[in-house]
């Protein structure tokens, strides 16, 4: 029977269901799209129960109504301030000389064996380095002969609370949560090629009240983090540039919008009507892009200071990868890669098949990778099975199927 999977993205401006099929040779085709605006979700944090359920809700009901599928399991993203990362390291001893699977679990173990205070708890711990007696770069540890095995891993975490009202509101759509997903992991699903992990490269994903960075060296994981601003200040600087409702400013940004003034020619004007006025006025586009392009270069100057901390600055030839539903904006990405000094382009799910004519846009990158997760992780008895099987998780519990090691070394445990 073909797999089944689901995944929620619970965003900021919009809440995103779709029901997916892994047909042959792990094809996904969308089979449900259930896509509502967000209520009760501010800056990826939950403020208004009541509102961020309805919200869910109706998003999977849409979803189920138009795959014609009950669901009742899902992947769900996570993003918000409230999260952050470490890098750990941890060893075993080869009793054996040769290593396999309880050797790799005993170091990941022990490299999870940090202070965690009580007020959060880990979502991810992402493998990012196996050196083998002191040999670094090994990929696949398992079967190799040694006597000691380090791996240093990158672990996320996230607080308490903040998951557990996120948790609580998907619940209260009848949907158990099998793992949640940091959204540049999942974006990163979708838009990063193999050379571009491998070279060095941040996946930046913009929404409406957060941008989420991780940045992959090597193949791996090496850093992750999630700032608090995002499309939804572009959006409040025109409104209070141009005295303008939030929804009229937001409908102005898609609609006139660019990142370059430079780019817009002085004689372009378009009709708006502010507050206070009894007809509408002419407003020249250029104004417009001075607004957008000032917040545009001090996002992406938060997003440098970033990476220079991180100390990974130095290490991304590739670049960086846009994506999310602000890198729609036209020009986003030369005010990015003028401001990081480094090659920047846009991307958005491609090849996909089904039910998708809205989620060809940036804006819904982490929705779709949600699915490629699911259908990566299929092996460790994540995904969904035949549309309907419960499988319930306690808060923080690490699984891992020993079997599936081989051929997911590179993503771990949630």
């Amino acid at each position: 029977m073909d797999e089944i999977v689901v995944g929620i993205d619970v965003g900021t401006t919009k809440v995103c269901t779709l029901v997916g099929r892994v047909e042959d040779e792990k094809n996904l085709r969308i089979l449900g799209v259930g896509i509502e605006p967000s209520e009760g979700i501010r800056k990826g944090i939950i403020v208004d129960l009541p509102a961020a359920s309805q919200a869910i809700k109706r998003s999977v009901e849409k979803a189920e109504g138009t795959s014609g599928l009950e669901i009742t399991t899902a992947l769900v993203s996570l993003a918000g301030a409230h999260v952050s990362s470490v890098n750990s390291r941890g060893a075993a001893g080869i009793p054996g000389g040769i290593i396999d699977v309880s050797d790799l679990a005993r170091a990941l173990d022990q490299a999870q064996a940090i202070a965690i205070p009580h007020d959060r708890e880990i979502v991810h711990v992402i493998q990012r380095g196996i050196s083998v007696d002191g040999q670094e770069g090994v990929k696949t540890p398992v079967g190799m002969h040694g006597y000691k095995l380090e791996v240093e891993t990158h672990i996320i975490t996230a607080a308490t609370a903040t998951v557990d009202n996120l948790r609580q509101c998907v619940s209260a759509a009848g949907v158990d949560i099998q793992q949640f997903v940091l959204n540049p992991l999942a974006s990163a699903e979708v838009v990063l090629t193999e050379q571009e992990r491998e070279m060095g490269v941040a996946v930046c994903d913009i929404g409406g009240g957060t941008t989420d960075l991780a940045i992959y060296v090597d193949g791996d994981v090496w850093h992750t983090m999630v700032l608090a601003v995002g499309g939804n200040h572009v959006t409040q600087d025109i409104a209070h540039g141009l005295r303008l409702p939030i929804a009229q400013a937001e409908e102005v940004k898609k609609q006139q919008g660019y990142a370059v003034r430079s780019d817009v020619g002085s004689e372009e004007y378009f009709l708006i009507r502010p507050f206070g006025e009894d007809h509408d006025i002419r407003i020249n586009r250029q104004d417009l892009a001075h607004i957008i392009e000032a917040r545009v270069e001090e996002t992406f100057r938060l997003i440098l200071q970033e990476i220079k901390r991180s100390g990974y600055d130095g290490l991304l030839p590739a670049g960086m990868v846009l994506t999310g539903g602000t890198a729609a904006l036209p020009g986003i990405n030369r005010v990015a890669s003028e401001v990081l000094g480094i090659p920047v382009r846009t991307a958005r799910p491609e090849n996909l098949k089904g039910l998708v004519d809205k989620l060809y846009s940036p804006a819904y990158s982490t929705s779709v990778g949600l699915l490629n997760w699911a259908v990566a992780m299929h092996g460790q008895d994540i995904a969904l099975s035949g549309g309907g099987r419960r499988r319930r998780r306690s808060r923080g519990e690490k699984t891992m199927n020993f079997d599936a090691v081989k051929n997911w070394i590179k993503r771990l445990l949630p």
